[in-house]
């Protein structure tokens, strides 16, 4: 497994497989463990013509024999852990090469047999209220800049707003997005939220809005989407496109 779906995996399950093992925990082992890699080497096998030697064969059938039983396991002293496989697994496809990552929208995107879930939105690991319960209370109170930003996407901003009774303080047309508006809302004392939306399309043919968290200070919507590329508001004006 590769790319972005392993991506999501390491970061969906690294720190739960680290706390099991952390003496031993190391990324290499379950590369090995790699099912692709196996059924490489099964293919040659059976295709190339070529035998594999009486050595070769005693080597490699524990190893096939454990890929087709069960997902990943380790090894310690006196004790073997081993895991099932997950009973569901959704992804999307997210870049043009095919690469795919976890993402389900209405329940978890990895669950196995025990019970225990992963949730994720598009390729990010999320807790379950995000996809279950994505509250604007629940935004609030989360520490996580990510974490926000997909409960945030999942509810879509104009809810979100509503929801959480942000005071729209100034729009002004993106001079780096033509056709499109910067709105700047209040949320507390120190910080306020400009609305933008996406330079380039999205796989869906849609440009998709988003909020960026700038200082207090801004009153002007220019100058605070100035200050997200390190620009000044005059500077930001003179911008012909964004991306």
């Amino acid at each position: 497994m590769s790319g972005p779906l392993a991506q999501s995996c390491r970061d969906s399950l690294t720190t739960a497989l680290r706390a099991a093992s952390p003496s031993s925990w190391r990324d290499y082992w379950y590369r090995v463990q790699c099912p692709s890699r196996i059924a490489h080497y099964d293919a040659l096998r059976r295709l190339s013509g070529k035998p594999f030697t009486a050595d070769q064969t005693r080597r490699f059938e524990p190893w096939a024999v454990l890929a087709r039983s069960c997902g990943w396991w380790w090894p310690r002293e006196r004790v073997c852990v081993v895991s099932d496989r997950p009973v569901s697994l959704s992804t999307e496809v997210w870049q043009d090469n095919g690469n795919v990552r976890l993402h389900d929208p209405n329940g978890p995107a990895m669950r196995f047999g025990d019970g225990w879930e992963v949730y994720a939105w598009h390729g990010t690991h999320v807790p379950s209220w995000v996809i279950t319960d994505p509250r604007a209370w629940r935004i609030a109170r989360e520490t996580n800049v990510e974490v926000r930003r997909c409960a945030i996407e999942h509810v879509g901003w104009a809810s979100y707003i509503e929801e959480a009774g942000l005071r729209l303080l100034a729009t002004a047309p993106d001079p780096g997005n033509p056709g499109c508006e910067l709105r700047l809302y209040h949320v507390r004392d120190r910080t306020k939220v400009l609305l933008a939306v996406n330079g380039s399309v999205e796989r869906d043919g849609r440009r998709r809005r988003y909020g960026l968290t700038v200082p207090g200070h801004f009153t002007d919507p220019i100058a605070a989407a100035g200050w997200t590329y390190g620009l000044s508001g005059a500077e930001y004006s003179q911008l012909l496109r964004r991306t």
